[in-house]
């Protein structure tokens, strides 16, 4: 399988208007990875080109509606997790207790959680990092530059605020596909320290 999504990858990196840049490339193993800015539904597929591109097994969250009727199977099969917003308790806790239980895979996830703009991020991805202890590798789309790709991995250190200035210094200048929508990369927590 993951010779065939490689195939694929390369077949759509060959005609894709999009060039694929990375600064690291993560191997077997299992962290977080940002998709940000998250604009448009167009994401989703180069989310799927660069990982398949790079080899790495993911999961992802989607609203639990993806998963019902003829596309539930599909959705399951790339690697999705249903995530009902109206009752997120426990999201954190589920995918923390995969990781401790052996399973190994690159979350993505998109931290504005929405293709709107935002006023913060969603601080799902720093929580979930500091309680498994798994690094986190910025991915990015810039239409200013028709790049997308993974930027470098960084392991969050609990101080949030100096974590999320890495973060914002990396992700300035970059404009998703929409660019009208794309946030700030803040997260509502700043200022606290974390203890995991």
């Amino acid at each position: 399988m993951r010779t065939i999504r490689h195939a694929l990858a390369s077949a759509y990196w060959a005609v894709s208007r999009w060039t694929y840049r990375s600064e690291t490339v993560p191997r077997d193993g299992a962290g977080i990875l940002l998709g940000a800015p998250h604009t448009s539904n167009w994401d989703f597929v180069l989310m799927l080109a660069i990982s398949w591109r790079a080899g790495l097994r993911i999961k992802f969250l989607g609203k639990h509606e993806l998963f019902a009727g003829p596309f539930g199977p599909v959705m399951r099969a790339l690697g999705g997790i249903p995530v009902d917003r109206r009752d997120p308790a426990g999201l954190v806790e589920e995918v923390v207790a995969r990781v401790r239980s052996g399973e190994r895979f690159y979350l993505v996830i998109t931290p504005e959680g929405t293709r709107s703009s935002a006023a913060h991020w969603k601080s799902g991805f720093y929580r979930i990092a500091r309680a498994a202890g798994l690094p986190v590798t910025l991915g990015y789309v810039d239409r200013s530059t028709m790049t997308t790709g993974l930027g470098p991995t960084m392991m969050l250190t609990g101080d949030i605020a100096a974590d999320m200035d890495r973060i914002r210094a990396f992700y300035a200048g970059k404009t998703g596909i929409r660019p009208e929508l794309g946030s700030e990369p803040r997260l509502r927590t700043e200022g606290e320290t974390t203890t995991a």
